[in-house]
């Protein structure tokens, strides 16, 4: 698996290196934004750890970039900024986890080989002949694709999971908490807002009306729902 680091604290990419070797990972290190832009374009990534806080084009910038280029591989953010915004906004370009400075090497060894998870059941996962239909969106288990009225829509892997997990329980209500226990299969904290800017973006890929939206109702202060059809 190659995992690219970016972090322009020469210490922490150092250490974050070394521990990510001692887990058998290929490892392409930058100090600088330009060159780990040029090693995405050019090379095989399987993750990307990416300091926000960089000279040139930062963190939020790159996975922006990752995300345009149409990258699906996870992208986990470093950085030493806690507000709300900042985690909100790296989650909305498309980020798919965010750990705040001074962090523990071995927490980040387990969200990179969550992640890794995630993306190998994206990419290996088969399961013929399952299709669930629902008022025009049809979600393909198999191909692991997502169409809207015949269209595909562009989903990370995170997104994938989110929608498959709510259809599969249609008519349910699900709790930000088991939903994200279920998907990221972590413990869920009370202040996490994860699930909301996940669900936020789901939204806005299929072109949801914010006030009524037609697939992922909200049940305030229960959790989120698809009905029945």
């Amino acid at each position: 698996m190659n995992i690219l680091v970016l972090d322009d604290e020469k210490e922490i990419a150092d250490l974050v290196e070394l521990y990510l070797q001692n887990e058998n990972y290929d490892i392409y290190k930058f100090y600088k934004s330009e060159e780990a832009i040029h090693c995405i374009d050019t090379q095989p990534i399987d993750v990307a750890i990416l300091d926000v806080m960089i000279e040139g084009k930062d963190g939020f910038e790159i996975c922006r970039y990752i995300r345009e280029k149409g990258f699906r591989f996870p992208v986990i953010m470093l950085t030493a900024k806690i507000e709300d915004n900042d985690k909100i906004k790296g989650l909305t370009i498309g980020a798919d986890d965010y750990i705040t400075k001074p962090f523990n090497p071995l927490e980040l060894i387990a969200r990179v080989k969550s992640a890794l998870r995630r993306y190998t059941l994206y990419n290996e996962k088969n399961i013929a002949n399952n299709i669930i239909e629902i008022n025009g969106l049809m979600i393909d288990r198999s191909k692991h694709q997502c169409l809207l009225y015949e269209k595909e829509i562009d989903l990370t892997p995170m997104e994938f999971d989110i929608l498959l997990y709510l259809a599969e329980h249609k008519g349910q209500v699900i709790s930000s908490e088991e939903l994200f226990e279920k998907v990221w299969k972590e413990k869920y904290l009370d202040s996490n807002n994860t699930v909301m800017v996940h669900i936020r973006r789901i939204r806005e890929k299929l072109n949801e009306n914010t006030k009524h939206p037609k697939f992922i109702k909200t049940v305030w202060g229960v959790g989120y729902k698809i009905e029945n059809e």
